[in-house]
């Protein structure tokens, strides 16, 4: 898998829930967006990956999904147009 950004992600945003998960695991919100810019999806099924694989073509919402330590988990969801990329929780979307 290649270190270049397959798509742009426009301004970055994180919820205070996510934020607060990742500050107590130590994990920089840094590291998640790169992996999300790569086109490393995450734990998602082969159909969510197919489905973003297709998105990055036809300029749809892109969604990765994360596991975080201590069993928590954070979405990092790109917008179709570009604009914006969130990362948060499954319960704030």
């Amino acid at each position: 898998m290649s270190n270049r950004p397959r798509f742009l992600m426009g301004q970055p945003v994180i919820t205070p829930g996510a934020q607060s998960m990742l500050e107590e695991a130590g994990i920089s919100p840094t590291i998640l967006l790169e992996r999300h810019l790569r086109g490393d999806w995450g734990e998602l099924d082969i159909a969510d990956i197919a489905s973003n694989e297709l998105a990055l073509l036809i300029h749809r919402r892109l969604l990765s999904s994360y596991v975080i330590p201590g069993g928590g988990r954070v979405w990092v969801i790109t917008e179709a147009d570009r604009t914006v990329t969130t990362i948060l929780l499954p319960d704030d979307y």
